[in-house]
């Protein structure tokens, strides 16, 4: 308000000035005698108007300060007035929200309350329908629990008697085999005496040869069928093997060679000049399994290995605890170095080979002698049927038989007391009296 009123004040004023203005300018240009007097009378005037414009300030700053003074004290005291209410509805509304919070406070007791109860209740029927459904159902598993308990008893006593049994009779069996390894140890020990070293029979080649050719021969007979073996095989080329192991495909022919070096293993361990290095032991070792790998090993004719047989099992053990380098050169070559120990676990295997290959033939057979057996089962259930009903048959009339036996007894009873027809209800009834005919 008081901006506007110094506003309106001001611009009338200011356009006097500005007329005032053009008219002295208009004077001086054509009176120039008078500019003298005017521009004094323009300077008082500028004073007067200046003087009055201080006034007009220092009044409209009196008026601005009391204005202003009025007004804070309006604000100041509105605010105070406002401050009240507010606070009165601020203590209001906490009054109303404590009221408020009380009653759904009570109200939410209640319903919680009842719906606990009725949870509680609930709760408790369940818990009763689930204890007496565990109860039956813990009381139905420990009899299934029971019964299973006492069959698998049942079984348990039946194998623990079998295993008994087999027990008692492998027992016996060992003792009958330890007479009998003990008989064999005295007669090895009565033969000691009047039976040359190993050395001295393995001296000659020949000898040594024969000596691995028969012992290969023994082990070779005792355990596998006579067409799965041929001593002095010749092979496509002209080669002659000392045994061929005739195994199904895909292995097919497996050579095994019964000849070994044994010179420079007998010298290996000699004393003195003729004591020689283990690197010609080894040296004959390779060249033999060079010349099993040529010979005994041909593509399309024979497996992709081959055996040498050493009949010594010291050899064995020396070239497999000290020279295992051999070994594996020999494995690389598929040479496999066995003695007549290891050969027996090669020829079971070959031999469990056979069987099974052979019992995979006779399958058909076996289904087919099954497939009689169960019609012939079938038969025998019918006729055992029939043998039933004729025996429920014969039963029935065996009972017919004896209801007209006691009839017939009693009639000769009645006989007996010479009685009428008339009198027969003064007759002792005998058992059956009710009998139908």
């Amino acid at each position: 308000m008081l901006q506007y009123l110094i506003l309106t004040l001001l611009v009338p004023t200011l356009a006097i000035l500005v007329w005032v203005a053009l008219q002295l300018r208009r004077q001086q240009a054509g009176l120039p005698e008078l500019s003298a007097q005017l521009e004094q009378k323009h300077r008082a005037m500028l004073l007067d108007l200046h003087d009055g414009l201080n006034k007009l300030g220092d009044r409209l700053n009196a008026i601005s300060g009391e204005s202003s003074e009025r007004l804070r004290h309006s604000v100041a005291h509105e605010l105070t007035q406002t401050r009240d209410a507010m606070q009165a509805l601020q203590l209001s509304q906490t009054q109303s929200l404590a009221q408020t919070r009380e009653t759904v406070l009570e109200k939410l007791h209640q319903t919680l309350a009842e719906q606990g109860k009725a949870e509680q209740t609930l709760i408790q029927d369940t818990m009763l329908k689930a204890t007496s459904q565990l109860t039956a159902s813990i009381e139905a598993l420990t009899k299934i629990v029971d019964a299973r308990l006492e069959q698998i008893g049942g079984k348990v006593s039946e194998r623990l008697d079998e295993g008994f049994k087999k027990t008692n009779e492998t027992f016996a069996n060992v003792m009958a085999r330890l007479a009998t390894i003990d008989e064999a140890q005295k007669k090895i020990d009565g033969l000691t005496t009047n039976m040359v070293s190993l050395q001295e029979l393995l001296g000659d080649k020949r000898s040594r040869g024969a000596f691995g050719e028969v012992q290969l021969e023994g082990l070779v007979r005792n355990l596998l069928p006579e067409n799965a073996f041929e001593f002095q095989y010749t092979f496509s080329k002209g080669v002659r093997v000392d045994c061929v192991l005739k195994l199904p495909e895909p292995t097919g022919l497996v050579a095994v060679d019964s000849k070994f070096p044994l010179e420079n293993y007998q010298r290996m361990f000699a004393e003195g000049a003729d004591r020689v290095s283990p690197v010609l032991f080894k040296a004959d070792v390779k060249k033999h399994v060079d010349d099993i790998a040529a010979k005994y090993i041909i593509p399309g004719e024979t497996s992709d290995g081959a055996v040498m047989f050493i009949p010594a099992e010291a050899v064995f053990a020396e070239i497999h605890a000290h020279h295992r380098d051999v070994v594996d050169y020999a494995q690389s070559r598929r040479v496999w170095i066995v003695s007549p120990t290891t050969l027996m676990a090669v020829l079971n295997t070959a031999r469990a080979v056979l069987k099974d290959v052979e019992t995979r033939k006779q399958v058909h057979i076996i289904k087919d002698e099954l497939g009689k057996l169960g019609k012939d089962f079938h038969l025998f259930d019918d006729r055992m049927k029939k043998l039933a009903d004729h025996i429920r048959l014969a039963h029935e009339d065996a009972e017919k038989v004896q209801i007209s036996s006691r009839k017939i007894t009693r009639r000769f009873a009645q006989i007996e007391a010479v009685e009428l027809e008339g009198e027969q209800a003064a007759v002792p009834a005998l058992p059956g009296n009710d009998e139908d005919n």
